[in-house]
């Protein structure tokens, strides 16, 4: 049976779930594959948000430092949306119950982290920013009357009509076990990202990227895909995912060290330990593969206040058998965060009519080729607001018989297989990952067309192999290294910087199928 909306957004993560708040008074639907609060990404943010709030920062500064990260790849307009919203965001968090930390005196405990020239990050319950967010934003959203939350439900692909514009999305209802169209004037995506394509990740292993893969085969631009972030300091202790060892470890002075003890960073860049995340990342990586090993060192930055400080870390260690406050914590880097995505104009519209992108899913210009730790939630804040501003008063209507994918009908509404997806995140992690060639990346693609290929095919992996294709193939295109990017075989940067813009649209050619109501 069809189901329909005015507005329809998909996935429930801190993007999703301020966006629809904002939206009041105007009815909004909000679908999610698992109960809220499970599977996604935003309860595991520990850095926090990023907002020039301290007395001795400005946006400017922040603004400085956002461009810097980006590698030339930043949008200057958006960059300035961002900063300029950050007291705002901070202001409506704590409308909405946010208890962030503060000192004795009640003012913001503001942190430090990589890249950044000032103490600027927002903290709640030391590295738990992330599950507070989550928690008030949950509780708002149900206690909302102008918000209609449906859990369960699995979005398989989007709907679009006769002239291209998106109608809704194709879904699986996991409790009644159908398949069936959800009609929608605007459809919001807030899918999050795709660190489950790789073999070593930080993000939950269901991130695997579905909403790039739905915006493509409806034909929407795509930005930037191969820029990929990999956070420097995941937890090295066999997990999948991997725990992630925040940044603001080495803002309160832990440093990375060899198996000797020696620092290292000094070695790489000017900055230290908190010099920007892909050159951190890269120098972990070179110093495992040099055999000297890689180790957070925060036994006497941190020590005795470790659990207090940093709670979700101390257990993730203590888990393994070890004890951040006596032993070095070995360390990797995992795939964290996407900064290409769904390329959006500022106020988060797609180049298709009827969708919109929010959150990691969307390339808003703010991340260019390196994301500035903690820009993440404060961007989702910060665009999800100004996406509800343009849809709540908008006159909408519902599009005219929208259609699924042809192909997307013939197949079983279930996940990839995991004996499939074991391959293909093998193959990212091998050919995709932090270091790239064209060698490298041809194997994935080989790997890809071979998975393509196979009989067990399910909607799940066709979205997955989607993504990742969309990854390579941007990676093969661009033939330089910048930010997240690293070409071994084209290890210099462009003079002049440049976007990378797929549209996929002849994954999209076959005849759609009108869903029956």
């Amino acid at each position: 049976m069809t189901q329909k909306s005015d507005i329809l957004i998909i996935g429930a993560g801190v993007a999703g779930l301020y966006t629809a708040l904002k939206l009041a008074p105007r009815p909004v639907t909000i679908i999610t594959a698992r109960p809220l609060g499970e599977g996604g990404a935003s309860v595991w943010a520990q850095g926090g948000l990023a907002a020039a709030v301290g007395a001795d920062d400005t946006p400017n500064l922040h603004f400085a430092d956002t461009m810097q990260a980006g590698a030339g790849l930043v949008d200057p307009e958006a960059a300035s949306v961002l900063v300029d919203g950050g007291q705002r965001a901070v202001d409506d968090l704590l409308q909405f119950g946010v208890a962030f930390d503060r000192d004795e005196a009640g003012a913001l405990i503001l942190g430090r982290e990589a890249a950044h020239c000032r103490d600027r990050i927002v903290h709640a319950t030391g590295d738990q920013a992330g599950a507070a967010i989550m928690q008030a934003l949950i509780k708002a959203a149900r206690a909302a009357k102008h918000i209609t939350i449906l859990e369960r439900i699995v979005v398989e692909d989007l709907l679009t009509d006769d002239n291209g514009a998106v109608g809704g999305a194709l879904v699986y209802d996991v409790g009644a076990g159908d398949r069936a169209a959800f009609d929608a004037g605007e459809t919001v995506l807030a899918t999050g990202g795709l660190g489950g394509l790789y073999a070593v990740t930080t993000n939950p292993t269901p991130a695997q990227g579905h909403g790039l893969a739905f915006a493509a085969r409806a034909g929407a631009v795509i930005r930037d895909p191969e820029f990929v972030q990999f956070h420097p300091t995941a937890l090295n202790l066999g997990a999948d995912p991997a725990p992630l060892a925040t940044e603001a470890l080495r803002g309160e002075g832990a440093r990375l060290v060899n198996k000797d003890g020696r620092g290292f960073m000094s070695d790489y860049h000017k900055g230290g330990d908190l010099a920007p995340r892909d050159i951190v990342a890269r120098a972990v990586e070179a110093e495992i593969k040099a055999g000297r090993g890689a180790f957070l060192d925060a036994r006497e930055a941190i020590g005795a206040k470790f659990p207090q400080r940093f709670p979700t870390v101390f257990a993730s260690c203590q888990a393994a058998g070890l004890d951040p406050r006596t032993t070095l914590m070995p360390v990797a880097p995992a795939a964290h965060y996407h900064m290409g995505g769904v390329m959006t104009d500022l106020d988060g519209k797609a180049s298709i009519e009827g969708l919109w992108a929010v959150g990691e899913v969307a390339s808003t210009g703010v991340h260019g080729a390196n994301r500035l730790a903690s820009n993440s939630l404060l961007e989702a804040i910060v665009f999800g607001a100004r996406i509800a501003d343009q849809l709540r008063e908008k006159e909408i209507s519902l599009r005219d018989e929208p259609g699924a994918p042809a192909d997307r009908m013939d197949l079983p509404s279930k996940p990839a297989p995991p004996a499939a997806m074991a391959r293909l995140r093998t193959a990212m992690g091998n050919g995709c990952a932090l270091i790239r060639s064209a060698d490298t990346l041809a194997s994935v693609l080989n790997a890809i067309h071979e998975l393509n290929a196979a009989e067990e095919m399910t909607s799940g992996l066709k979205s997955a192999l989607v993504t990742a294709e969309l990854i390579a193939q941007g990676a093969i295109m661009r033939e330089e290294s910048r930010g997240g990017h690293y070409r071994s075989d084209f290890p210099e940067t462009d003079e002049d910087p440049f976007h990378t813009e797929i549209c996929a649209t002849a994954a999209y050619e076959e005849d759609e199928e009108e869903i029956d109501a």
